[in-house]
């Protein structure tokens, strides 16, 4: 097996000869140039994206790893994406950064690959791309932030920053008490240190054999992870001249033994579609079934915030995802390889659970089955998601009276006027938050209490949208509703009043309205104007697929090998 680097590094010719003069104005021995294989290291590093600020730190030891076993590191930048500053959503480029880490592969001479990425759509669209292109890849995720801490009290993370504004927004806490949340939140680089999507999305790489086993949870900051990225460039050199590519480490054992660590974590939502996304590049069929069916046999095992109690340092020294593979190894398919080339029973033979609180037992979990479900029924046809591992448990058998806001502004204006006619038996609608209509299909899932009610002391009440949530969030949030709205889903047809039902046990979500009476309300129905005239929203809001598909782009479905001869070294 040849390097593919060669094909731009090797002879006198002229094409050569530009690609090593030019890559010698950075300093580059000739030695480089001979033969060893070229690492591509894709770095989500920006100060945009604080979760990943330390990315650039990191980038360097992954290069020292590469060097020493004898590889030619290059460093390139990946659109980074940041769940904190990025508006309307950082899933509306997704599959955007998607489609820039395939391209960068396929145009530059790269005999493998390490990623690095850290808040949460960094890690899904950087897995979508590598799926695509097919190089032997390492990924590297950021970890998470240290615990945040006021005094003794500890905050876990975005999901106590949400219970705090529920308080603000109740009138039990001060100005103060909420300016010192702000102080100590985020108390160092890395995402989010709860079972958020960042970290359940590193779980899932870690699960699916993408990284170096017992990565997902060192903290950001912590030596061992400067320590996993070394070894991490060494693994990927290693890898260069192998077929271990993504496809050959992402098969449906794989996606199988993900599916079920996610459902042990109390993973977030969010993983459904972007694994669903991923799949569906490598031609694996998952669909909302299979997650179903493995969450009702698949055991609550990590205490985890926001389903659990502790948060992901704690995690981290209870053993980690190894850990958690090791309580499931009887729910695991142990032929599934990672990218050392070595299976999962192989891996989890020697693992152990340091504390018990954190990480239970199969036969002493927090819950019998996993953290989230798949529902169907009149208002979501083709399925929605909810967490009920972090729902209040008398409201997964509810029904109540809508109260529809028909698109986030809607809902800002409204949601605290004393005047709303809404009580804790409602159910809040909001429609629009799909991937069309949000557009990208941003975290408005889980929306706020009504403060009048808030104030009253209700926490939690039914809410559906076609919109997502942040995976450090909670509540009796049914999400991703498809088809969405704005694409004339049934949500589209609700109306202030119509009565939902919402049955997790049995897996349903209807809405009780005569079908006749929804015929009239469809004949009326107009869909929405386009959010975007231009660009890459344009393109997006054309081209994009359902929740329940992934919200990914239709066309770029399948494998495509890197050696695509349009992309021929031999030109200039």
């Amino acid at each position: 097996m040849s390097l593919r680097s060669q094909r731009w590094f090797k002879g006198p010719g002229l094409n050569p000869v530009i690609h090593r003069a030019w890559l010698r104005s950075q300093g580059y021995h000739s030695d480089m140039f001979d033969g060893r294989p070229v690492v591509g290291i894709a770095n989500t590093w920006s100060e945009t994206t604080p979760c990943n600020a330390h990315l650039r730190d990191l980038a360097e030891s992954v290069k020292q790893g590469v060097l020493r076993e004898g590889g030619f590191p290059l460093e390139f930048p990946v659109m980074s994406l940041g769940e904190v500053l990025m508006k309307p959503t950082t899933m509306l480029y997704r599959n955007l950064v998607a489609m820039e880490v395939e391209e960068s592969v396929r145009a530059l001479p790269f005999d493998a690959l390490v990623t690095l990425s850290g808040c949460d759509k960094t890690t899904a669209s950087v897995l979508m791309g590598i799926a695509s292109v097919d190089v032997p890849t390492v990924m590297l995720t950021g970890g998470p932030m240290l615990r945040g801490i006021s005094g003794t009290k500890e905050i876990p993370g975005a999901t106590g920053l949400w219970q705090a504004d529920r308080a603000r927004r109740a009138g039990t806490m001060s100005d103060d008490e909420w300016e010192e949340v702000e102080h100590c939140l985020a108390r160092s680089p890395g995402h989010c240190g709860v079972m958020g999507t960042a970290s359940t999305m590193a779980s899932m790489v870690e699960a699916l054999g993408m990284t170096l086993p017992g990565s997902a949870a060192i903290p950001a900051v912590d030596a061992r992870r400067r320590v996993i990225a070394e070894e991490t460039g060494i693994q990927a050199v290693r890898n260069a001249m192998t077929e271990r590519t993504p496809q050959a480490i992402m098969t449906p054992a794989a996606f199988h033994n993900a599916i079920t660590v996610l459902h042990a974590i109390g993973g977030s939502t969010n993983a459904v579609i972007h694994l669903t996304a991923v799949a569906r590049r490598l031609g694996v069929s998952l669909g909302l079934d299979m997650f179903d069916a493995l969450s009702r046999v698949t055991p609550l095992i990590a205490n985890v915030v926001p389903t659990g109690e502790y948060q992901m340092e704690d995690f981290f020294y209870a053993g980690g995802i190894p850990a958690v593979m090791g309580e499931l190894v009887d729910l695991l398919d142990p032929v599934a390889l990672d990218v050392r080339g070595v299976s999962v029973a192989e891996s989890v033979s020697t693992v152990s659970v340091a504390d018990r609180r954190v990480i239970r037992s199969v036969d002493d979990p927090l819950a019998t089955e996993g953290g989230l479900a798949v529902l169907r029924g009149s208002l979501c046809p083709d399925g929605a998601v909810i967490k009920h591992g972090a729902a209040s448990e008398h409201l997964l058998q509810h029904t109540g009276p809508a109260v529809v806001f028909e698109n986030r502004r809607h809902l800002e204006a409204s949601i605290d006027d004393p005047a709303l006619d809404v009580d804790a038996n409602s159910v809040l609608v909001l429609k629009n938050g799909g991937p069309v209509g949000g557009p990208g299909m941003p975290e408005w899932g889980m929306l706020p209490i009504p403060k009048k009610l808030a104030e009253q002391g209700v926490e939690d009440m039914v809410r559906v949208s076609d919109a997502r949530m942040s995976g450090t969030s909670e509540g009796a949030c049914v999400l991703h509703v498809a088809p969405e709205s704005a694409v004339g889903g049934p949500l589209a047809l609700v109306e202030t009043g119509d009565l939902i039902r919402l049955d997790v046990p049995n897996r349903t979500l209807d809405l009780l309205v005569d079908d006749a009476v929804l015929a009239d309300r469809r004949a009326q129905w107009q869909s929405p104007p386009p959010a975007f005239t231009r660009g890459f929203g344009r393109l997006y809001v054309e081209q994009v697929e359902q929740a329940d598909v992934g919200a990914d782009f239709g066309f770029l479905r399948g494998v495509t090998p890197v050696d695509d001869p349009t992309y021929d070294p031999e030109t200039y």
